[in-house]
């Protein structure tokens, strides 16, 4: 009853842990990012760079800091040793950056702690195509799209209910009466009646479309996603971020003889709420309000710059829209992202240390689902760029199939040996309760510490290379019960059953317990590993020696039991004979044990001529960290001549993306072997992970389904 207790709550603890690729191999670290606008790279060394770095060096726990300057930007790396809390290590960096002189307007932050392997996911934001192929935006409130096709200058309207968003061949078309274009503004504004109702539709330019996703990305989604527990950071990058720009007129400056501090000043002054104190009535008291801030009664922030006075000429005043023109336009930007080869926006989530990949995925996933809703059907939140959560899917898919591989193995070996269910039944007893009993040690050990161990691909390896030793110990152990048992009953005074089975099971026990503490000493070297590597690989000693103390408990204790019960009236147990494949092992190895005694000098000089060679071939192997992983995806790396421009690493981008797409699986190319690519160039806000505008990257998911070998395809790329 309590083995059936123990099975039933490990088995539902092996569904409540987290489960990873790797161990944890988080290093306390804290990375400083500092926006330094308008300053060179010699600059930011000088002035960011060095005071930052000489204030953090000698600091308690710091073994290393490594820093990046460039153009209006800085990223310092500062690594603990392996002992320190990641809270303490945050603790001393601010207390150091509290006493480091800046420049003014210069504030050095730190970035959230996040993990090594923290990018889970790759989110892309774009606009579709209509079913017809042509440029599609919302009709009001109406919950239809109309679609833009044909040439320029003879555009053509078409009305959908998109009844179904993520399938256009399943919308509905709309009739519509008296569709009228505006010639002025190139088949961009069209009027129709639909329902007895006349419709005014404005097809935005493709810089407003860039505007409109960034914005939706960073005011809808990323608050969204920052909800969550356990994200660590949403990095937006790509699309255009909207801004108010006062483009100022020098000439008209040097007339008005107005400066630039006094604009600046304007704009600052004339968008601001304060106080006006409080008015007094009665015993009542009522707080006076002065609204200043843009678009607060109105809506129209331009207009309101526009009208903004600079100064006081005599008795005019300057406006701002006398010395500047005040429109809306696109953000400076140091990056772009594009999605499948169209322009777009790709949000990078970002988890914390210690947080459950695949739970916190499925978790952004509803998230962003929820979020799709609230959207026009002309946006598309795709989730396929990138997941590591499919990673570890698949990791894990093989290293268990290697463990259901290996158990089998067993049973099929352990029956045609003992020839006997019964026998063969306790046995087999020892993997599932040693699992198990495994699994309540790493809650246990989390519990503890505090830090909860994950099912991951070390510890199930060490798991695997285990499975067939979970058996030894109650192989001997029922082996010699059932020995015992046997003469037992060819004895004129039999005992009684339970102290055969007593006096069987005492008399291997030093032998089992010696031979398991020889089987643990083996693995003990692996604790001696620092660093990263003993951070890999001791997970793998850890459930590995543990898996084995918990089959040498089962076989001092329930393996004996259940040899109580089920051994001593077995037909088998009359059987003094052994199986007929035993007796042929016996005969062969008796054979091969006399053949070698009579040859032994021959042998000897064969063994060492062997050892010899197979020195000498791993010598000649190479030799790396960790072997090649495919993981499901390519990344390209592509690299303009220094100084190239954020335009002409997209216009060379363009050109790449051309040749992706006709690679790419659709209806027409079913086979192709990429499934959703996106392109990063530069860097983005807020992101650690610093590159000029000449250097990008692209992503490509891969088609399972698609008959391709990686070596070729990386040669066809």
């Amino acid at each position: 009853a309590a083995c059936i207790v123990i099975l039933a709550y490990g088995g539902y603890l092996t569904t409540t842990l987290p489960i990873d690729v790797f161990p944890d191999l988080d290093r306390p670290r804290v990375v400083i990012l500092t926006e330094c606008p308008g300053m060179s790279s010699e600059e930011v060394e000088t002035l960011i760079t060095y005071p930052i770095e000489t204030a953090i060096l000698g600091a308690n726990g710091v073994e290393d800091v490594r820093s990046q300057s460039s153009q209006g930007m800085n990223v310092i790396y500062i690594e603990f040793s392996w002992q320190t809390e990641p809270r303490y290590a945050r603790q001393i960096v601010s207390e150091r950056l509290a006493n480091v002189p800046m420049p003014p307007g210069i504030r050095p932050i730190m970035t959230p702690q996040a993990s090594i392997m923290g990018q889970i996911l790759h989110v892309g934001v774009h606009r579709r195509k209509g079913p017809q192929g042509g440029t599609l935006t919302p009709i009001g409130q109406t919950g239809l799209l109309a679609e833009r096709t044909g040439k320029e200058g003879k555009p053509v309207l078409t009305v959908w209910n998109p009844v179904n968003r993520n399938d256009p061949d399943l919308w509905q078309k709309v009739q519509v009466q008296n569709p009228d274009w505006e010639p002025a503004d190139l088949g961009r504004q069209v009027s129709f009646v639909w329902n007895k109702r006349s419709y005014d539709v404005v097809f935005p330019t493709p810089l407003e479309e860039r505007m409109d996703l960034r914005t939706t990305a960073d005011w809808l989604i990323r608050p969204r996603l920052l909800k969550l527990s356990g994200i660590a950071e949403v990095i937006v990058m790509g699309g255009d971020e909207k801004q108010y720009q006062v483009l100022v007129d020098p000439i008209k400056l040097q007339e008005y003889n107005v400066s630039l501090q006094q604009v600046e000043a304007a704009v600052q002054a004339n968008n601001l709420n304060t106080s006006g104190g409080f008015i007094l009535s009665g015993q009542t008291e009522r707080p006076v309000r002065v609204i200043g801030r843009l678009g607060a009664l109105t809506n129209d922030v331009l207009e309101e710059l526009r009208k903004a006075p600079v100064k006081m000429n005599g008795d005019r005043a300057v406006l701002l829209n006398d010395v500047a023109r005040i429109e809306e336009g696109p953000a400076p930007k140091r990056g772009d992202a594009s999605i499948d080869g169209q322009a777009g926006v790709v949000i990078t989530i970002v988890k914390q240390p210690h947080a459950d990949t695949r739970k916190l995925t499925d978790d952004v996933m509803a998230a962003l689902q929820d979020a799709e809703v609230s959207l026009p059907a002309d946006i598309v939140i795709n989730t396929k760029l990138f997941k590591l959560k499919s990673f570890i899917d698949r990791g894990i898919y093989y290293v268990e199939e290697a463990l259901v591989i290996g158990a089998v193995l067993v049973v099929i070996v352990l029956f045609l040996f003992l020839l006997n269910l019964r026998t063969t039944f306790i046995t087999l007893t020892a993997i599932p309760l040693s699992l198990v009993i495994t699994t309540l040690v790493f809650r246990i050990v989390g519990l503890i510490t505090g830090v909860e161990l994950s099912i991951n691909v070390m510890t199930l390896g060490g798991i695997a290379v285990a499975i067939g030793e979970l058996v030894d110990d109650a192989i001997v152990d029922v082996e010699n019960i059932f020995r015992r048992l046997g003469e037992n009953n060819l004895s004129p005074d039999p005992k009684p059953a339970i102290v055969v089975v007593f006096d069987a099971s005492r008399e291997i026990r030093s032998a089992i317990i010696f031979g398991t503490a020889v089987v643990v000493l083996a693995f003990m070297p692996l604790f001696a590993l620092s660093g990263v590597e003993g951070r890999l690989f001791v997970p793998l000693g850890v459930a590995y020696i543990v898996s084995i103390l918990a089959s040498l408990l089962v076989s001092l204790s329930v393996t004996p039991v259940l040899s109580y019960y089920l051994l001593p009236q077995a037909k088998a147990t009359h059987d003094h004979q052994d199986g007929r494949l035993l007796r042929i092992l016996k005969w062969g190895a008796g054979f091969q044990i006399r053949f070698s005694m009579r040859r032994a000098g021959v042998l000897l000089i064969l063994t060492w001529a062997l050892v010899g060679v197979s020195v000498w071939e791993l010598s000649k192997l190479g030799a790396d960290f960790l072997p090649k992983f495919d993981e499901g995806s390519v990344q390209i790396n592509v690299t303009l001549p220094g100084g190239s421009s954020l335009k002409a690493s997209n216009e060379a981008s363009s050109l790449i993306d051309a040749q992706l797409v006709k690679m790419q699986k659709s209806k027409n190319n079913p086979s192709g072997p990429i499934l959703h690519f996106f392109r990063r160039t530069g860097r983005a806000e807020r992101d650690e992970h610093a590159q000029p505008v000449n250097v990008g990257e692209y992503i490509l998911t891969m088609n399972p389904e698609a008959d391709y070998q990686r070596d070729k395809f990386l040669e066809t790329l």
